[in-house]
């Protein structure tokens, strides 16, 4: 299986901050990868890195096998357009309508006709389970967190990429809408032959779409030898892990790290 995607002894520091250290991982074309761990450990700064909307302090990322410190800007900025990203908030223009939000990504990359940019944005729609024209004239806040999600991945899936990337995508969200968002990651992937990264907390998401977990731990409770990556496995392996870390925080168990915060207050 080939790898869309390799961070090769990645680290990344903000300032004096160390949040990934000697990270090497591979993201396999047409897989989804889901990424687990506490808040802080560096999940959703590891998915920027992937995207290039940060760049590494140490080690490289790279693109099929090529790393993109050998790209030109113009081919970056070309390149990019094969991710698709669906950020934690749905993030979209609150002064646009859902028309508009989804076609954006369109008319600023794509030569299109307005007839064919309709099309596009009503297809992507019903994609995600919404009716065009009971919604295309809202705005976004006139919406409910799992309509805003929706249209956010409409908005990303408009352009046909080869990678989505989502971050926290069921945060907020009821169990019924949760599950929801969970096929919808299913279908596209099924569907668009799209390989999927996931960053979660949510163990459902974890159960029911990753091919593969890889979980991350905080550089502070590291020794300077240890691994980050303290466990890479199927899920069905993370929920039987003999690590107390990853057994605990797979099946939401207080346990050693209780101990930890009442000896810290």
């Amino acid at each position: 299986m080939s790898s869309l995607i390799e961070l090769r002894d990645v680290s990344k520091q903000f300032g004096s901050q160390a949040v990934l250290r000697d990270i090497t991982l591979s993201v396999e074309t047409g897989k989804t990868l889901v990424l687990i761990g506490e808040s802080g450990c560096g999940k959703s700064v590891m998915m920027k890195l992937m995207m290039d909307l940060l760049q590494p302090t140490h080690g490289e990322v790279a693109w099929d096998g090529r790393p993109i410190h050998d790209r030109t800007e113009k081919e970056i900025v070309k390149e990019r357009l094969r991710f698709g990203y669906l950020f934690q908030g749905a993030a979209l223009f609150d002064s646009l309508t859902v028309f508009e939000n989804v076609a954006f990504g369109l008319r600023q990359n794509r030569r299109l006709h307005t007839k064919q940019i309709k099309q596009i944005v009503r297809d992507r729609l019903q994609d995600v389970g919404l009716d065009a024209k009971a919604i295309s004239k809202k705005k976004p806040a006139e919406l409910s967190g799992g309509m805003r999600k929706r249209v956010g991945l409409a908005r990303s899936l408009a352009l046909d990429p080869e990678v989505m990337l989502y971050d926290e995508p069921t945060t907020g969200l009821d169990p019924i809408m949760s599950d929801v968002i969970n096929e919808l990651i299913i279908c596209t992937r099924e569907r668009r032959n799209v390989t999927s990264i996931v960053v979660t907390h949510d163990m459902n998401t974890v159960r029911k779409v990753a091919d593969r977990v890889v979980m991350f731990y905080p550089l502070d409770r590291l020794n300077s030898d240890e691994k980050q990556m303290i466990f890479d496995g199927s899920a069905a392996e993370a929920f039987e892990s003999p690590d107390p870390r990853v057994s605990q925080f797979v099946r939401g168990e207080a346990g050693e790290r209780l101990q930890e915060l009442l000896a810290a207050s």
